[in-house]
C-alpha cells in the first residue's frame, strides 16, 4: 500500500503550470473544491505540486503551516481529469505522498488521528462495537459463502439503510452470501498518510475472505470497492477473488431474473450523483446508470456528471478536519441536483449519501442510494 516513489518521480516536476486543474475542460465551471472554498492557489493541485517541488528541493521545511493545504484536499481526481498534461494521473499520487511525509514530520491532523484511535479499538473509524455476528444470525448468514459482502463502516454505523437495503436485495435474488468480521478497509488512513495501519488491516480481511472460502467480494461503498480491488492487491498478489461494487453485480441479478423489478410509475424528477471513488478513480460510470434506468428511472443529469461530476465533498478525510469545506461542497452538489428540478438525489456510496444528506437538511430534496430506490421496487 506504498506509493512507488519512482511514481512520485516521474510526475512531480511535469506540470505545465497551467492552471487547467482548476475548472471543468473547456466548460470553465469549477472543479477543485478546496481551491473554490479557500480562494488560494496553494489549495489547487497546481499549488500543492509545487509545495512538493519545494519541499523537495529544499526550499521549504516541513511545519503546521503546510497541513491545511496538504489535507483540505478531497482526492476527488478532478483536477487529474482537467490536467493537458500527458502525465496527469500522477496528481492524486503526489497529494497522497504529501500526506504520508506530513504525518512522518508532523503527525496527522487531530481528527484524523481520533479515528485511527477508534480503529485500533474497534476496528471502525466510529468506535461502535463490531455487529457482523449479529448481522449475520439476524438474516440466516452461513459463516463461508461464494460472495461476501463487504458492508464497509459507514453503512454500517451510520448509513445502516444502506446496509439493510443491499442485504434485502441480495437475499431477494437468493444470493449465496455471507458477512464477515470485517475491518475497516483502511481507505480512510490511506487517504489521510497513515499507511501502516492500513496494511494490517487489509491483511487481517483478506485472511477472512479467505477462510469464508468466498470467490468474490462485493460492496455498496465506493471507497471500499477502489480499496479492495486496487490497493488490497499489492498487498501480497494471492488475491484469488473478484472484488465487484454492488451497482456492478445488481445489473447481472435483474438481465438474468433473479431480481424482478416491479416497474413503478415514478412521478418523481430523479438525478444521479457520480462518487469519485468509484467513478474518476475506478472508471465506473454506467453500470449505477443502467440499473437505475433498469427500474423504469429516467435519470435527468446535471450538468456536471460522469467525469466531470462535482465532489460531495466528504472524501479524503475533509469531513472530519474540515468541516466546513465538506459542508459547502456539499451544499453545491444539492444545488446541482436542483438546478434539474430534481425531487430525489441519488447516489452509490454511504459517504456521499451522508454528506449530501447533510446539506441537504431542510431542502425539498430526498438523498437515497441506488440500492435504497431498488429495494423499493424488487421483490
Amino acid at each position: 500500500m506504498t506509493t512507488n516513489e519512482s511514481v512520485i518521480d516521474k510526475y512531480l516536476h511535469r506540470c505545465i503550470r497551467c492552471g487547467n486543474c482548476k475548472f471543468v475542460f473547456r466548460d470553465y465551471v469549477p472543479s477543485c473544491p478546496s481551491g473554490e472554498f479557500f480562494g488560494f492557489e496553494t489549495y489547487y493541485a497546481s499549488g500543492r505540486i509545487r509545495l512538493a517541488q519545494a519541499l523537495e528541493r529544499g526550499e521549504l521545511d516541513w511545519d503546521s503551516s503546510l497541513l491545511a493545504p496538504v489535507f483540505a484536499c478531497t482526492v476527488c481526481s478532478n483536477c487529474e481529469e482537467q490536467c493537458l498534461s500527458p502525465h496527469a494521473n500522477g496528481i492524486v499520487d503526489i497529494i497522497e505522498e504529501l500526506r504520508r511525509k506530513a504525518v512522518n514530520k508532523l503527525g496527522p491532523l487531530p481528527a484524523h488521528q481520533t479515528f485511527a484511535n477508534n480503529i485500533l479499538r474497534t476496528t471502525n473509524p466510529y468506535a461502535e462495537k463490531p455487529n457482523h455476528q449479529n448481522l449475520r444470525e439476524k438474516h440466516g448468514l452461513p459463516k463461508s459463502a461464494e460472495n461476501v459482502y463487504f458492508v464497509g463502516c459507514t453503512a454500517n454505523y451510520r448509513e445502516e439503510a444502506i446496509r439493510d437495503a443491499t442485504i434485502s436485495l441480495l437475499k431477494k435474488a437468493g444470493v449465496d452470501f455471507t458477512i464477515v468480521d470485517e475491518r475497516c478497509c483502511g481507505s480512510p488512513l490511506i487517504r489521510t498518510g497513515q499507511v501502516d495501519q492500513a496494511e494490517a488491516l487489509a491483511i487481517s480481511n483478506k485472511e477472512l475472505f479467505e477462510s469464508a472460502g468466498a470467490s468474490r467480494i462485493l460492496t455498496s461503498c465506493a471507497g471500499c470497492y477502489r480499496t479492495l480491488a486496487s490497493e488490497y492487491p499489492a498487498i501480497d498478489g494471492n488475491d484469488d477473488y473478484e472484488v465487484l461494487h454492488i451497482s456492478q453485480f445488481l445489473g447481472s441479478l435483474i438481465d438474468s431474473g433473479m431480481l424482478v423489478i416491479e416497474q413503478p410509475p415514478f412521478a418523481e424528477v430523479i438525478t444521479y450523483h457520480d462518487p469519485c471513488h468509484l467513478g474518476r478513480h475506478m472508471g465506473i460510470y454506467e453500470e449505477p446508470r443502467q440499473v437505475i434506468s433498469s427500474a423504469g428511472v429516467d435519470i435527468i443529469e446535471m450538468e456536471s456528471n460522469r467525469h466531470n461530476a462535482w465532489c460531495c465533498g466528504s472524501g479524503g478525510g475533509v469531513k472530519s478536519a474540515f468541516k466546513d469545506m465538506a459542508l459547502e461542497t456539499a451544499r453545491k452538489r444539492v444545488q446541482h441536483a436542483q438546478s434539474v428540478s430534481a425531487d430525489i438525489l441519488l447516489s452509490a456510496c454511504p459517504f456521499c449519501k451522508l454528506n449530501l444528506s447533510d446539506a441537504a437538511n431542510g431542502e425539498d430534496i430526498e438523498v437515497l442510494d441506488m440500492v435504497e430506490l431498488l429495494d423499493r421496487i424488487t421483490n
